[in-house]
């Protein structure tokens, strides 16, 4: 049940996040791009990795696939993997409404289909019990604060997939693959001046990674107050909009397109200063 699961984030690479889900002997892991944290993890635990759940096809989420199944796993450990992609160590291939039921731990998760940043792109759906939220591991689709890049699908299907996420229930934990909260809140800040609440994350989340702390996970209902990318419809950012490119905002779509070509940009910007700033870092 989800009353007695731990969610962990374990970090690797620059700024990727594995989640582990347990119970206090078994594991499911969610997108694994490197095997060895994820080893050392559970091997300090004494975890037993029973499910390995795949969101899509890029190798900083299915790199550490099978080292880590080799140490922590077992021969019929089941790979779940979106079905509109290719990726060669699923085992269960799986799509929209699938529902996912691991035995040990116990967790079941539906499966929502979310193109946009690939072609095939899913996501994982925990509900919530009693009193407990329900958790949602989101990949590359939604962040804190922003969303994926628009690697293969289309802007509309990646306005859709976040609006669909962002119907499900407010208190739901968002667990997502990257650590991009700080660089996304500069751009959410820009993109909403007046939004106080935003302003206030900021402090918070720059507090936590000063501590060595994850900003994560947030929540449905508090990425629908401080996200630009789940408030296109919001005048403001309209304004913002129009004043930056000098065109027309007629819709929610428009808005987001320029939003997330913004965001590009946006990110290409901020790497370079870090770049000119700390040299070693970014390397």
């Amino acid at each position: 049940m989800a009353t007695s699961l731990e969610y962990t984030p374990v970090p690797f690479f620059d700024n990727n996040y594995a989640w582990v889900i347990s119970d206090g002997a078994h594991a499911i892991v969610v997108d694994p791009g490197a095997a060895e944290p994820v080893e050392r993890f559970c091997g300090s635990r004494g975890l037993t990795v029973t499910a390995v759940l795949l969101t899509h096809h890029h190798d900083d989420h299915v790199g550490g696939v099978r080292a880590l199944l080799r140490s922590c796993g077992k021969p019929d450990t089941p790979i779940y993997g979106p079905a509109r992609e290719r990726i060669e160590c699923v085992t269960c291939c799986v799509g929209e409404g699938f529902e996912v039921e691991v035995t040990e731990p116990s967790f079941r998760a539906t499966v929502i289909a979310t193109p946009g940043h690939t072609h095939g792109h899913i996501v994982f759906f925990q509900p919530g019990v009693n009193d407990n939220p329900g958790h949602l591991f989101a990949g590359d689709t939604l962040f804190a604060s922003g969303c994926g890049r628009l690697l293969e699908g289309s802007a509309e299907e990646m306005l859709e997939s976040l609006d669909e996420l962002a119907t499900l229930p407010p208190s739901t934990l968002l667990h997502c693959a990257h650590e991009y909260t700080l660089s996304n809140l500069e751009f959410a800040r820009l993109c909403e001046p007046g939004n106080e609440s935003i302003r206030l994350w900021q402090e918070k989340a720059a507090a936590l990674r000063l501590a060595g702390r994850p900003t994560l996970p947030t929540t449905i209902g508090h990425e629908l107050i401080v996200n630009p990318f789940l408030r296109v419809h919001q005048d403001e950012i309209h304004d913002v909009l129009n004043e930056r490119f000098g065109v027309p905002v007629p819709h929610r779509l428009a808005a987001f397109i320029l939003l997330r070509a913004w965001k590009d940009l946006f990110q290409g910007e901020y790497r370079a200063l870090a770049k000119r700033w700390a040299p070693d870092l970014l390397n």
